[in-house]
């Protein structure tokens, strides 16, 4: 499972935002429409037409989801979900009356479909953390050997990173570092 955690979690997101952009296109299709239209044109003042607010929304939510699904410019596609998924909390703000029951603590079912953008945005994070070559570690032992070298490796660099000898060698100790992960993936393919 965790092999593929990372790669279901993409995929996922993908589908989400792909589904609910194209949704977007067909007025009257998507159930978050019309709060979308009023937030998006409380947003711009007024100044863009609602329906265009929408499109415009749709194409980011398609772009997103497309990016995700086909796998390149992940890095691209993470910034437009982090740039987006903010906004999609402000009718929490802005239309209160239609989002609450009582604040804080109990969301109408708008509020509710608001609020589950948490997990979109954990999901992100998780992405982001394995961009650089992070992955999730399933066995314990080997989890807790890690976090004993991330431990070593901080402290290392904590007190080497100042002295420009010492620089260097962290430089070169990361590095072997690289080759050496870059070595035990190919084994592993």
């Amino acid at each position: 499972m965790a092999e593929n955690g990372i790669l279901f979690t993409r995929l996922a997101l993908g589908v989400i935002f792909l589904w609910f952009g194209v949704l977007k296109f067909a007025p009257g299709q998507s159930p978050a429409e019309d709060l979308a239209k009023r937030t998006l044109v409380k947003l711009t003042f007024g100044h863009i037409p609602a329906q265009v607010c929408l499109y415009i929304l749709a194409v980011w939510e398609c772009a997103i989801g497309l990016g995700f699904l086909c796998g390149r410019f992940v890095r691209s596609t993470l910034i437009l979900l982090f740039l987006q998924l903010p906004g999609t909390f402000l009718p929490l703000l802005f239309f209160p009356s239609e989002t609450w029951k009582h604040i804080p603590y109990s969301p109408t079912l708008e509020g509710q479909y608001i609020l589950k953008n948490l997990v979109l945005i954990s999901a992100g994070i998780i992405i982001v953390s394995t961009m650089r070559g992070g992955t999730i570690v399933s066995d314990p032992s080997v989890a807790r050997i890690a976090g004993g070298m991330q431990h070593f490796y901080t402290k290392f660099r904590q007190r080497f990173q100042h002295d420009p000898e010492a620089g260097e060698a962290l430089r070169v100790a990361h590095q072997v570092a690289k080759r050496e992960d870059s070595a035990s993936n190919s084994d592993r393919s």
